[in-house]
């Protein structure tokens, strides 16, 4: 399976997905850990995936969804965006609304 093709089976597979540095419970970066931080307040039920432990997803997925920077949320299979935009449409009540419409909170 290439790269891209496994790309595409977690963002099909999962309604939320969140492409971060680290993990959830050990963000090695400050914009995952806030992108987690508003995903978990929004009690949202995602799947993650550790871009250090996978060099070649890291690169191809930049390409894939021409976002150059991480974190990066998905739902439905639709780059939402990185930590600001995620910020952002929580702060003005939309995050919440997006993972409702995807059963994508608990």
């Amino acid at each position: 399976m290439s790269v891209v093709e496994r790309i595409k089976d977690q963002l099909f597979s999962n309604p939320v997905v969140l492409y971060m540095k680290g993990s959830p419970d050990f963000p090695q970066c400050g914009f995952s850990g806030q992108t987690v931080q508003i995903l978990n307040a929004c009690q949202a039920k995602f799947t993650y995936v550790n871009i250090f432990e996978d060099p070649e997803l890291r690169e191809a997925l930049k390409e894939y969804s021409n976002w150059p920077t991480y974190p990066q949320l998905y739902i439905n299979g639709e780059l939402v965006g990185g930590c600001d935009i995620v910020i952002d449409l929580y702060k003005k009540g939309e995050l919440v609304v997006m993972l409702e419409a995807v059963g994508g909170v608990e």
